[in-house]
């Protein structure tokens, strides 16, 4: 209520100028000095209008931000509240980033436009009951006909902006999808060498964007053109009907007339606006509405009572399947009730793809039911999937994950983990930061560093998927020992493993074949059945070690073990392995720039498109638009003197200075949007371009929200805000110059006082930017933090639910949305602290213009063009705030520019090619590699990696490197790929030096199954054959080798179907390259399984 008071009060005062300027135009027309009493009243009177109008707007203002920033953040409090309800794997970065950057900014930008819905009627009367005073009847009806039928026309403009909108948005959601995913994807495409041909995707989704952008823009530009032509076409009409009527015209009640058009012009404008906005807040609306109204996860049914006190969870029968309810064959279908007796172990193996994920997740209600009764679990429960999920932050956060330090159970959990070594290898022990997904940590670290978690939560129940994997047999044994069987000893675990020596700890082994559980019993009973399913499991995994090429004592020792029916975990005494272990590096802290946004930035933007060639016809447009427009103004009210010139001269005249300065505004507008459109892509172009040549130690230590910030938010603020907001700044300081000049010819003190005024405003503004600055840039800087914790709070939702840590996460994105809100209040309140006193200044430079007016002698006025320079002195206060305001802001908007630039600054790896030193088409001829003297640091500021390793890999052999977790080994598959520089010696590929060529020509000769999964959203086609250079029938053949062309094959869309099983894609993409040289880093163990 009280915005909409402050917004009704602004609108009556507005009106008040264009009401009293003809009595003041008569004033100055008398002869006499007699009444200069009534001419110091109706200068209050101006002055004490102008100040409530201007009050009034800056309170409205004020209060409409205020709100808009609640609603946002109220807004970003449900949609994260939604995210991590949202079922397991269902839900897209890209998408709840478009949400945050785009919906919810213009839902909450609404707010400020909300008004203007009852306010448009209001100022159409105000300017009628004007007009008709000062005109009649007819001139003010076909003011009102004309004002209609140039709203009309801006309707389907505006609803052509509506729908180019909605395709930008929906251009703009594939786009930042894409990236977000190729972000994470990085080192697989860096490693694979397919980053160039990942990039002409993306560019070509930005071309799509492009177009509709552009469609945009210069629909925004005829726009334009009607706001500035509006008055003109409503006054050349209105003045038309009063000459054809003989209506009496007088210097008074033209220039009236035209200062209530110039007010006119803003509903004529705010219509299609508000129509516009209105739409593209419904189409945020709608957006959301179809996210929040999706089906929430269900929570899992606790109960806490233990009227069973024995049972841990019980499984009833039913079926489930994910996301595709309608699909023939559920993922897990349970066909009898199964208990789980508290602290019992029990065992779940299977083949590759046999469901035992898929039963986990039935536990944890990650799964959609299709039927049965569900399950019910007893307790409390913790969750280590089978890929890790590790938050930005300290390993001691990650193992903590929101419990208080109990030191003795904490350090009891590092060592069952053998997380001691790694820890002490840290310069900052625990409290070493992790990078954003684990990056910095190998694989085993961050399975380790799970499971600890998972320990350290001291849950009822533990939900073990295969945590065995991503480690040495000798780190798993200890595990096992220490974890399964000491710290775990009275809790339930149900843990799923391909290591068959771990089956026989277990009370219950249960035993899946295509999502059903088709034996289930102890280990004992169940190899006694030798046409059982384990037993034939066994026999497969044995089958598999023989057709490797291991030593014979090895398949001896392995047989005699299987023969006996008795596999025995042991455990070997954890050495200290000096030379071991990646040292975890930090997050880099975001780089922000201090001070003024240097000229370089303003230049490098102006010069983007055609080198700035453009710039001086966009000014000398606007420069003959406000002197045309000046000059018809001072011809009408001119000419309206008895016997000066012919009605008809009159008119003529007049219509034809309005039409020529309507067409520099055309031209100006569609100048404008050919060098936003020319700039934008110009720097989007650099940007991506720097991001995709960075080396990987970038990605490893930038998050990914930062860069999707830019490329999403600031990218769209240089899209479509900053070329209108820097020719907005430059178009009113015309404007204000222009009318500085008018008045100092009308009355020459005034210019005196305008120089005063203008250097407080100078030092007002110069006193405001160094904080608003400041703020500006603080702004995405506190925004990033929230980006970071939704995409990583999706990934993790499944352990988030299962941990019941939704309030604590939900309190840290409370604490980081509050953080943000925080510095954008403060950011509005400093705008608006500098709004108030610029506005009282030139409102008291237009009060003195009015008193000296007032004073001057009748004979040194010349009343029309005194009341020219009165009606444009109505708008002073308002031109010179936005002068203000967009100086300011434009200074605020360009950091987006600087930080885009700041990404295309960044130092490229090595060249993709070397023209001058390229190997043959058939290299490497053998596989020969040769490693001299190698020695690797990830930086020169920390201890070196590999240290003089000298070896020789023969061509055509199979070389098995082999070694502790953290020993080096994913160090020496990454000096191979050059991720890292030696830092001395060198390797050898058939007698090539790798570091002679180029990095495509090195990397795309070389595969490599790196330690963490990836899979592209797409098809299965795209997955397995990502640059789609083969074709179906040699991928139906790379299917059938890696046995999963039957899982294929059950979806009907065959090869177009959804990709599935990470570890399998990916055994099929290498499967599917033609080189000589494999590196299957530390899958080796699980392919061997498969």
């Amino acid at each position: 209520m009280i915005i909409l008071m402050f917004s009704g009060v602004n609108t009556i005062a507005s009106y008040v100028g264009p009401l009293l300027i003809t009595s003041f135009v008569d004033f100055l027309s008398r002869k006499d000095d007699k009444s200069w009493y009534n001419g110091m009243v109706l200068a209050l009177i101006f002055f004490l209008a102008k100040t409530a109008e201007s009050l009034s707007q800056r309170l409205w203002y004020f209060g409409a931000r205020r709100l808009g920033i609640r609603v946002k953040a109220a807004l970003m409090v449900l949609i994260y509240k939604k995210s991590l309800s949202i079922k397991y794997g269902s839900m897209s970065n890209g998408k709840i980033i478009n949400f945050l950057n785009v919906d919810v900014e213009k839902i909450g930008d609404f707010c400020w436009y909300f008004h203007g819905i009852w306010l448009l009627p209001v100022q159409v009367i105000c300017a009628l009951v004007i007009l008709y005073k000062n005109l009649g009847a007819a001139p003010s009806l076909a003011a009102l006909f004309t004002t209609i039928i140039v709203m009309i026309s801006n309707t389907p403009l505006a609803n052509k902006q509506e729908r180019l909108h909605t395709k930008i948005m929906e251009a703009k959601d594939s786009r930042i999808k894409a990236t977000s995913e190729t972000l994470k994807s990085m080192r697989v495409l860096k490693l694979h060498s397919w980053e160039s041909n990942f990039l002409k995707k993306l560019l070509k989704l930005r071309e799509v964007e492009r177009d509709w952008l552009r469609k945009y823009l210069y629909t925004c530009s005829a726009v334009a053109f009607l706001f500035w032509a509006s008055p003109t076409v409503v006054s050349v009409v209105t003045f038309g009907v009063c000459i054809m009527l003989r209506t009496p015209l007088t210097s008074g009640t033209v220039l009236s007339a035209l200062a209530t058009f110039r007010i006119l012009q803003e509903p004529i404008y705010n219509l299609p606006e508000l129509i516009s906005m209105l739409a593209q807040t419904k189409v945020s609306v709608d957006r959301l509405e179809n996210f929040i109204v999706e089906e929430d996860q269900k929570r899992l049914i606790h109960c806490n009572n233990f009227d069973t006190p024995d049972v841990a969870i019980e499984i009833e029968a039913g079926e489930y399947a994910w996301e595709n309810k309608d699909a023939k064959i559920p993922a897990v279908k349970i066909t009898e009730k199964i208990r789980i007796m508290r602290g019992h172990k029990v065992a779940i193996c299977g083949s590759v793809g046999s469901g035992k994920t898929s039963f986990l997740c039935s536990i944890l209600r990650e799964i959609p039911r299709i039927s049965g009764s569900g399950i019910l679990t007893y307790g409390s429960k913790a969750f280590v999937p089978q890929s890790a999920w590790i938050q930005t932050g300290t390993i001691r956060e990650n193992i903590l994950f929101g419990k208080e330090m109990n030191q003795t159970f904490y350090e009891g959990v590092v060592e069952g983990c053998a997380l001691n070594h790694d820890i002490n290898m840290w310069a900052d022990g625990d409290l070493t930061m992790v990078g954003e997904r684990g990056l910095n940590l190998s694989g085993g670290q961050k399975q380790r560093v799970q499971m600890a978690r998972a320990i350290y939560s001291n849950s009822d129940i533990f939900l073990l998927d295969d945590p065995f994997s991503a480690v040495d047999a000798h780190t798993g044994a200890h595990m096992f020992n220490k974890c399964l069987m000491q710290l775990l000893q009275n809790k339930t675990v149900i843990y799923v493993t391909h290591q068959l020596e771990f089956l026989d700890a277990s009370d219950l082994v249960l035993v899946m074949k295509d999502g059903r559980i088709i034996q289930s019993g102890k280990y004992k009973d169940l190899i006694a059945m030798p046409d059982g399913e384990l037993i034939r499991q066994i026999s497969a995994h044995s089958k598999s070690l023989d057709q490797v090429n291991a030593p014979k004592m090895c398949i001896g020792l392995a047989k005699k073990k299987h023969g006996s029916s008795q596999i025995e975990v042991t455990e070997d005494k954890i050495e200290d392995l000096t030379d071991s272990n990646r040292v975890a590096g930090r997050t880099r802290h975001e780089e922000t720039e201090t001070g003024r946004v240097k000229w370089h930035v303003y230049s490098t933007f102006i010069t983007s498109a055609y080198k700035g060639a453009l710039v001086p016809f966009i000014l000398m447009c606007q420069v003959l638009f406000q002197g045309l427009q000046m000059a018809s103004n001072y011809w009408m009210a001119w000419g309206t003197e008895e016997g000066r010139v012919t009605r008809g001269h009159l008119i003529g005249i007049f219509s034809l200075l309005s039409g020529g300065s309507s067409f520099f505004i055309l031209g100006r507008a569609v100048l404008l949007s050919t060098i936003a459109l020319k700039t934008s892509q110009h720097l989007f172009l650099q940007m991506i371009t720097s991001i995709f040549r960075a080396p990987l130690s970038f990605f490893d230590t930038t998050p990914s929200s930062r860069i999707l910030n830019r490329s999403s938010t600031d990218q769209s603020v240089v899209d479509t805000d900053i070329p209108y907001r820097l020719a907005g700044l430059v178009f009113a300081l015309i404007q204000l110059f222009s009318i500085v000049v008018l008045m100092s010819k009308v009355a020459w003190p005034i210019f005196y006082i305008f120089i005063v005024v203008i250097a407080i405003s100078t030092w007002y503004q110069t006193y405001y930017i160094t904080t608003a600055r400041e703020l500006a840039r603080m702004v995405p800087n506190q925004q990033a933090p929230i980006l970071h914790h939704f995409s990583e709070s999706i990934l993790g939702s499944a352990t988030i639910r299962c941990f019941n840590q939704e309030d604590r996460f939900s309190k840290k994105n409370l604490n980081l949305i509050d953080n943000y809100s925080r510095v954008a209040f403060y950011n509005s309140g400093t705008m608006e602290w500098l709004c108030v006193r610029i506005n009282f200044l030139f409102n008291l430079v237009f009060f003195l213009l009015l008193i000296i007016l007032v004073n001057l002698p009748r004979s040194a006025i010349d009343p029309s063009l005194a009341g020219l320079a009165a009606t444009y002195g109505l708008n002073l206060n308002v031109l010179q705030a936005w002068v203000i305001w967009n100086l300011c802001n434009v200074e605020n908007k360009m950091i987006s520019v600087e930080r885009i630039l700041q990404f295309t600054k960044i130092t490229p790896e090595a060249p993709l090619v070397l023209d001058d030193c390229r190997p043959e088409t058939d290299w490497p001829f053998n596989g020969k590699v040769e490693i001299e003297n190698l020695h690797v640091q990830y930086r020169p500021t920390l201890p070196i990696v590999l240290k003089g390793i000298t070896c020789t890999f023969p061509g055509e052999k199979k070389i098995g490197v082999v070694g502790r977790t953290g020993s080096g080994k994913s160090t020496l598959i990454q000096a191979l790929f050059r991720v890292v520089e030696p830092s001395d010696g060198r390797i050898m590929i058939d007698e090539i030096d790798i570091s002679k060529i180029g990095l495509q020509d090195l990397r795309s000769r070389l595969s490599i199954i790196p330690q963490d999964p990836v899979l592209f959203q797409g098809t299965m086609r795209t997955n397995v054959d990502p640059l789609q250079e083969h074709s179906d029938q040699d991928i139906w053949k790379v299917l059938h080798k890696c046995h999963i062309a039957d899982d294929v094959k059950q979806d009907q869309r065959l090869l177009d179907a959804p990709g599935i099983s990470h570890n399998k894609i990916l055994q099929k993409r290498t499967t599917f390259s033609f080189e000589l040289i494999i590196f299957l880093s530390q899958n080796f163990k699980k392919l061997c399984s498969c």
